[in-house]
């Protein structure tokens, strides 16, 4: 083969191999066509798709919102229509059916809202559709309500009624609703909530004399910008004669402002301070500011400005004379506090006899350094239904410091440990025995009868040291030192310093921010606040009055975790006095009182949270108080016929869509 023929013959194979692959381009071109179809197929698919999951969360968000502005559309409903209740002039009571009431606000709710109802009215009318049904609610009496939480002693304006007439009620509703919203899709959302309703209703202004120990808390002289309260949970009324003033939330004052009860102030305005005392701004506001200064205190029953003035106690005499005479404030001593010689000698012709030592030693005449004294009689008119000896009066007159020790003693019996130097006197009450022992050193006298409030008719114990007591404590940190039943007023001439716990043995109220225990009034307590009170303890009259008119109230403690508890109410209060709290002995993390604060003055603690767990039968039972404490008129209610606050506490949300 020659090499023409060759080339000839290979030119020849490449057309034909062309001429064969001239169909791949097109293959290959329709399946890049066909690929590309599919791709922008499936562009689509999941574009709609994203489209459609995005519609539908819209409209379930949206259905969802609806749902739970139809709760507050709600519930407003029955704050109004159950507020709308009460009468235009203050009745007693208030409601004279609150049951029906109830189900008349439920009714009328449901009427309005159990069916489809747009939230596009308004300026709202341009805005997303949307719309909500309540599908079901109920709205009824809390057990043990309504409470009368205020009473009037003045027969004046009880005429016609006896006294104490009530002039303030607390009623408290329990509610649930269950709210179904949708948008503009088929989409659904359901939440349930349920909580309570809480309204205190105040009747006509009158004016009540009143024991101090009805206030919570009480400041007569509070400067404007002095400094900021201390936060926690005050329950009880509170009041003073100047402003309240607030801080934010900052180390270590980081526990919320909480206050259960009415608060009330003289001035027109609060003063609100600023992140790290930054500023000091006066304001009208319940809140104030913004941010790391925002000031939002929790006023669950109002916060009252220009309200009157408290008029403050003059003096501390009828305390003194409770010793001698058991009747103090009324008695025939006048105005004047007892001298040396009435203490020595008593009241002859009252028959109310001196005092005397545990060893027979009347009181000097001339007066005395120091010492514990006590009326007693072996005289048959003084002592008349007891045996001789007796114990005559309403308690112990210490004379000069000293510290004392309060304990319980079995299941009645009330000890005092007084010490003075190196002399300890112990004196054991007990109201079942019906004796008081006195014990000193390697004597002791036993007396028959017990101290009593001559006025009220009760056993009570007034123990007035004329001088300061430098340490006031329990038995032990956490231990009650508080007889259950026993009624005791402490009173000092100078300062009072609690050096440990001092605690009811049984606590008359809970610990909790709304103080609720279930339960019913047993007929004994019809009226009384169950909401407040522990079932089983309404008929206890455990109660402790501390006293200084012209001293202070100090706290210098050691105990565990810088915590201290001094139950019962405190008062450092007189007319011209400017008495405090303080805490001399450092930093105190948490101070709990069950009782209440009343002060003359208020200055720099360094304590970071502060509790009042106020004991509800200072309010809820006419009259009961410490035996021979301060008291005042104070002028509640007014201006208008009756006033209704209304508190609304959320106790559970829900949102049960895909439940």
């Amino acid at each position: 083969m020659n090499k023409y023929h060759s080339v000839r013959s290979y030119q020849a194979c490449l057309r034909r191999n062309r001429a064969g692959q001239r169909g791949i381009a097109l293959i290959m071109v329709l399946l890049i066509l066909s690929m590309v179809i599919v791709l922008s197929l499936g562009m689509v698919i999941a574009l709609s798709s994203q489209t459609f999951i995005g519609g539908y969360y819209r409209n379930f968000r949206g259905a969802f919102y609806a749902a739970d502005s139809g709760l507050n559309v709600g519930r407003q409903a029955l704050v109004n229509q159950v507020g709308s209740g009460f009468p235009a002039t203050f009745a007693e009571p208030p409601i004279a059916n609150p049951n029906a009431l109830a189900a008349t606000v439920l009714s009328s709710m449901l009427s309005t809202y159990g069916t489809s109802t747009s939230l596009n009215t308004g300026t709202a009318a341009g805005s997303w559709s949307e719309s909500f049904k309540i599908t079901n609610a109920t709205f009824a009496l809390a057990v043990g309500s309504p409470t009368i939480t205020a009473y009037d002693n003045n027969p004046a304006d009880c005429s016609p009624q006896p006294t104490p007439c009530p002039t303030a009620y607390g009623y408290t509703y329990n509610y649930s609703l269950t709210s179904v919203g949708s948008a503009q899709g088929s989409e659904q959302a359901t939440v349930t909530e349920n909580g309570s309703i809480t309204l205190n209703v105040s009747g006509a202004s009158a004016t009540s004399s009143v024991s101090f120990a009805y206030f919570g808390g009480f400041v007569d002289k509070y400067p404007a910008c002095l400094g900021p309260l201390v936060p926690g949970t005050m329950t009880g009324p509170m009041f003073t004669n100047d402003a309240w003033e607030f801080m934010p939330s900052q180390a270590p004052w980081t526990a919320p402002y909480i206050f259960t009860d009415p608060v009330g102030q003289h001035d027109a305005d609060a003063y609100y301070w600023g992140y790290n005392f930054s500023s000091c701004n006066a304001s009208a506001t319940t809140t104030y500011g913004s941010g790391s200064s925002l000031v939002a205190p929790t006023f669950q029953a109002g916060f009252n400005l220009n309200q009157p003035k408290v008029a403050l106690p003059t003096n501390q005499f009828s305390q003194e004379w409770a010793v001698l005479d058991g009747l103090g404030t009324g008695s025939q001593e006048g105005s004047a506090a007892p001298t040396s010689a009435q203490l020595h000698a008593g009241l002859p012709a009252a028959n109310i006899p001196g005092l005397s030592d545990i060893h027979g030693a009347a009181y000097p005449s001339s007066g005395a350094a120091t010492g514990v004294f006590f009326p007693s009689s072996s005289s048959a008119a003084v002592c008349k239904a007891h045996a001789t000896p007796c114990m005559a009066g309403g308690g112990f007159y210490v004379e000069g410091n000293a510290n004392v020790l309060l304990k319980p003693s079995g299941s009645s019996a009330q000890v005092y440990q007084i010490t003075q130097g190196s002399t300890v006197t112990t004196i054991t009450i007990d109201p079942v025995a019906n004796t008081t022992v006195i014990t000193s050193g390697a004597t002791t006298e036993t007396l028959n009868g017990i101290p009593e409030n001559l006025i009220t008719g009760q056993p009570s114990a007034m123990v007035y040291v004329d001088g300061s007591v430098t340490s006031l404590t329990g038995p032990g940190e956490g231990q009650g030192a508080i007889q259950d039943n026993a009624m005791i007023t402490i009173t000092a001439k100078g300062d009072v310093t609690a050096t440990g716990d001092v605690l009811y043995k049984t606590e008359p109220v809970t610990y909790t921010q709304s103080q609720v225990i279930a339960g019913s009034s047993p007929a004994c307590c019809v009226g009384l606040p169950m909401d407040s009170l522990i079932p089983s303890r309404e008929n206890m009259t455990q109660v402790l009055g501390i006293f200084t008119a012209t001293g202070n109230f100090n706290l210098n403690t050691t105990q565990h975790d810088n915590n201290i508890q001094v139950d019962g109410s405190i008062a450092t209060i007189s007319a011209g006095g400017c008495g405090a709290f303080y805490d001399t002995g450092g930093y105190i993390n948490t101070f709990n009182n069950v009782g209440g604060q009343i002060q003359n003055c208020i200055v720099g603690a360094n304590i970071s949270t502060e509790n009042i767990w106020f004991d509800r039968r200072f309010t809820a039972i006419p009259g009961f108080a410490p035996p021979w404490f301060p008291s005042t008129a104070i002028k509640q209610g007014g201006p208008s016929p009756d006033n209704v606050t209304t508190s609304v506490y959320r106790v559970q949300w829900l949102n049960t869509s895909s439940m």
